[in-house]
């Protein structure tokens, strides 16, 4: 990493106009992101968050190596973090990237120009060098941490969404109704035997009407697991009825192995709630 103590407090003397100059020429016209919001907290905060970057990368000049990355990691988690990041394209933040860079190549442009006479053109040179190298692994380092921390929220969106796939809803005092559709793969009946167990204990369920007629597909994991709910229900003294098994899920469940014979099976959810032991009063 090149030093030159003269060019950084140039550069940090540059620091607010550098912000202002950049925030000014920002296309606000584009994709909904941080980038084209009116909410004037955002936009202080993009400022804050730019500025605080002009002054962790011109420590490149300033700083050795090991020391200059510590001071920036900050910066990096949070903007990789930041929701109004995470809430807009990659490419527009990978943009302004580069039209900072941009920025700092014209203001050493500016800084030789009054200094051209006393520095040598290999340390000028040396100086763009270091731009541009920093800026390709801050740009690279950025992506990874912003992909990391977008899976992590997407995963989160879909366990949120797989909880309220799966909801137990209240019938009366002790008893409740789990409507399960669509296809259940082994994460979601994880998800459907943990949120299942949680609520029944929190609401005092005694008996659960579990229908199966929304479900398109099930294979022998899932199908075990299914068991495994149902059994662990009775261990909480939860007493399970099973309803909606189409003719295609019960040819399965026989062909798979499954012992059914401790579970009360009624046709149609219909029945379930006819059924003597669930009158509803």
């Amino acid at each position: 990493m090149y030093k030159s103590k003269e060019l950084y407090d140039y550069l940090i003397s540059n620091v607010n106009q550098i912000t202002e100059e950049w925030y000014e020429t920002i296309d606000k016209k584009g994709p909904k992101g941080i980038y084209s919001s009116q909410d004037p907290s955002v936009v202080n905060n993009l400022k804050r968050q730019n500025n605080e970057f002009h002054k962790r990368f011109f420590e490149v000049f300033n700083q050795e190596e090991s020391i200059f990355f510590q001071g920036l990691e900050k910066w990096i988690l949070e903007i990789a973090m930041d929701d109004e990041h995470l809430n807009t394209p990659l490419h527009l933040i990978l943009r302004e990237f580069n039209r900072t860079q941009q920025q700092y190549v014209k203001l050493i442009d500016e800084y030789v120009e009054t200094v051209k006479e006393e520095y040598p053109l290999k340390e000028i040179i040396q100086w763009y060098r270091t731009v541009d190298k920093t800026f390709r692994e801050i740009t690279v380092w950025f992506v990874e941490e912003h992909t990391n921390f977008s899976k992590k929220r997407i995963e989160a969106q879909q366990e949120v969404i797989m909880e309220l796939s799966s909801p137990v809803i209240t019938l009366s005092q002790h008893v409740a109704l789990l409507p399960l559709v669509g296809e259940i793969d082994s994460s979601r009946s994880k998800i459907i035997l943990e949120n299942t167990m949680e609520q029944c204990s929190q609401l005092g369920v005694n008996y659960l009407l579990l229908d199966l007629s929304g479900v398109v597909k099930i294979d022998q994991i899932v199908a075990a697991q299914l068991m495994h709910l149902i059994d662990a229900l009775k261990l909480i003294g939860v007493s399970t009825t099973l309803s909606g098994l189409r003719p295609e899920l019960a040819h399965s469940t026989v062909k798979l192995g499954l012992n059914l014979d401790h579970v009360t099976i009624k046709p149609s959810l219909a029945d379930s709630i006819r059924s003597r032991e669930f009158a509803l009063k």
